[in-house]
């Protein structure tokens, strides 16, 4: 029987919007600093303004996951910071590899805010023989074509693509094979992968163009 609930809450977190994710996230980052400033509650109007939503949006987002806060006292900071941080999972270590040792891919290995999070940088790769070898501080970019063995041995948690588009689906494709279930894409195309495998694609051209939309039609 607990199998069973067990597979019935996966299947419910699966429904899960994405844009509750990203809210929650928020929340957490707000809670952080209230925490930092020495508060103990804080009310979810509170937690509202800052996150540009409603009060009601704010008890919508968290009753999907449990029971938060008092009527009339609002939520505990440092316990409902908690309780966020593990239901996005930042409770425990992610390993992470970035295929791509270029622009995108360097800047992202040089990133220091993604241990913090609970995010550790553990390779990265390139087939290009003139990055092969090259250091971005304690990583040296190691040969794609090795990827399938280091990660038999030393298993990644997620793999980040920062390669052209024309090469994005090849990578996935080796990523997928070599046993990694959780893909964040920076490559500007739509990786075709199976229902198992979870893609998030990070397009910059499109939030780009988000902002070019909103300078053209300001008031």
């Amino acid at each position: 029987m607990p199998l069973i609930c067990e597979e019935i809450h996966k299947v419910f977190l699966k429904r899960i919007a994405d844009s509750t994710v990203r809210r929650l996230s928020l929340y957490l980052r707000y809670l952080e600093e209230f925490e930092t400033r020495g508060l103990a509650t804080i009310s979810s109007d509170e937690l509202a303004a800052r996150g540009g939503t409603t009060s009601a949006q704010v008890r919508k987002d968290l009753s999907f996951f449990g029971s938060f806060g008092k009527r009339g006292l609002g939520y505990d900071v440092p316990q409902l910071g908690r309780r966020l941080r593990e239901i996005l999972g930042l409770d425990r270590e992610w390993r992470v590899i970035i295929v791509g040792a270029g622009n995108i891919g360097g800047a992202l290995a040089f990133y220091r805010g993604f241990r913090q999070r609970g995010f550790s940088i553990v390779a990265i790769y390139d087939t290009d023989t003139s990055k092969i070898g090259k250091r971005f501080e304690s990583l040296t970019v190691r040969d794609t074509a090795k990827l399938t063995d280091d990660n038999a041995a030393e298993p990644a948690d997620i793999a980040v693509i920062t390669v052209p588009a024309e090469a994005a689906q090849s990578v996935a494709n080796l990523i997928i094979t070599s046993g990694i279930t959780a893909i964040m894409n920076f490559a500007p195309v739509q990786l075709q992968v199976p229902d198992e495998i979870t893609v998030k694609t990070v397009n910059m051209a499109m939030e780009l163009e988000g902002l070019s939309f909103a300078l053209a039609n300001r008031e």
